[in-house]
């Protein structure tokens, strides 16, 4: 059974909060940009796609890439009632990394592809908000004498491409965007994140507001640790881009063992020893 990290509803409430915010967020437009660059980079004009949990600014980014679109969202259940073999294109925007059952995500998605089709999703990962993390759990400690989940975890970097690879999908790239927020000010850390609708829906949160001593302690952990020489505040944020194809006859294949036609030897202008030979102590 797959654990409940993240409270659908609450998640959903928070989407839907950010949709109603003028100007957007930052975060959605780069990321949208980054997957749009991606899809963009396959040279070709796909004719039906689908966007999955993305907001509205970041599908009008991606609309050129393809001719019709459904947009779609994963339900309570996590389930997407979509057919099979439907789309050659499916894109995601800061959706992903919110559900419960990511391996389970990705295999949905790749059913939803024609052979030969493309998904590229952007998700949080990696280091991202290690410093509110680190903070908001340090000034917690000291006034309550334990830690609450504020803070999503986020998946390893390196995990990432191989759970592509685990889905079915050929081709898989994981590559990372690192962008660091500078801020004046903590409360215009906590407005971003609530116009990308990143505020907190761990399945497992203190429903209660943070208490006044908890945040004072927190900031002063966080301007300790985190701060530049001008008191601006650093705040991470590490988007992932995930790109795979759908399995298809005419994709590239790794040589056969043995089929290669140069000896890497020769390429690294090495010599090549055999098993039982000795290895010289030096070079010449």
């Amino acid at each position: 059974m797959v654990p409940e990290i993240f409270d659908r509803k609450a998640r959903a409430l928070r989407r839907a909060r950010a949709a109603k915010i003028p100007g957007g967020s930052f975060l959605v437009l780069e990321a949208a940009a980054g997957v749009a660059e991606r899809a963009g980079a396959a040279n070709r004009r796909f004719q039906t796609a689908l966007e999955l949990g993305s907001a509205d600014a970041a599908f009008d980014l991606m609309k050129p890439l393809a001719q019709t679109w459904t947009r779609a969202a994963f339900a309570e259940n996590e389930i997407l009632e979509l057919s099979e073999q439907s789309f050659d294109l499916a894109v995601s925007v800061l959706a992903l990394h919110a559900v419960n059952d990511l391996p389970g995500a990705l295999i949905q998605i790749r059913r939803a592809l024609r052979p030969d089709g493309l998904f590229v999703g952007a998700l949080f990962a990696g280091d991202t908000l290690k410093e509110l993390r680190g903070s908001l759990a340090s000034g917690e400690e000291q006034i309550s004498g334990g830690a609450s989940p504020r803070v999503a975890p986020f998946a390893d970097v390196r995990d990432l491409g191989g759970l592509l690879q685990r889905a079915g999908f050929n081709l898989p790239v994981a590559d990372t965007e690192r962008t660091t927020v500078r801020y004046r000010r903590f409360d215009t850390l906590v407005a971003d994140l609530r116009a990308a609708g990143e505020t907190n829906a761990l399945a497992d949160r203190v429903k209660t507001p943070l208490r006044r001593d908890v945040l004072a302690a927190s900031l002063t952990h966080y301007k300790a640790n985190h701060a530049e020489d001008d008191g601006r505040l650093r705040a991470t944020f590490d988007i992932v881009y995930l790109t795979g194809w759908t399995p298809h006859e005419s994709q590239q294949k790794p040589l056969r063992p043995g089929s290669a036609k140069a000896r890497l030897a020769d390429a690294l202008g090495t010599t090549e020893l055999k098993a039982d030979d000795s290895v010289p102590s030096k070079r010449d």
